[in-house]
């Protein structure tokens, strides 16, 4: 059971970690298309796309993140 319990640790531990890379991956997208799209540059697919990607990928992260903790602490939120 020590064998197991180890690799589910660092399964745990690379979610985290790509987790954490997508909220910051996407939070740099997002943060450039909207940087883009203020400074009048609303007619460039680049900044669109940067944007939506930067949105998609910060929430993925995010998401990926909360369901890695969730399930570290039991699996529960303490509603009964």
């Amino acid at each position: 059971t020590g064998r197991l319990h180890k690799k589910t640790i660092i399964n745990m531990q690379s979610k985290q970690i790509i987790g954490l890379l997508l909220t910051l991956g996407g939070a740099v997208a997002l943060a450039y298309g909207i940087f883009s799209l203020t400074g009048g540059e609303v007619a460039n697919g680049q900044a669109w796309a940067a944007t939506i990607l930067g949105g998609v990928f910060f929430s993925a992260g995010i998401g990926l993140m909360k369901t890695v903790k969730s399930s570290a602490s039991g699996g529960s939120n303490g509603a009964a």
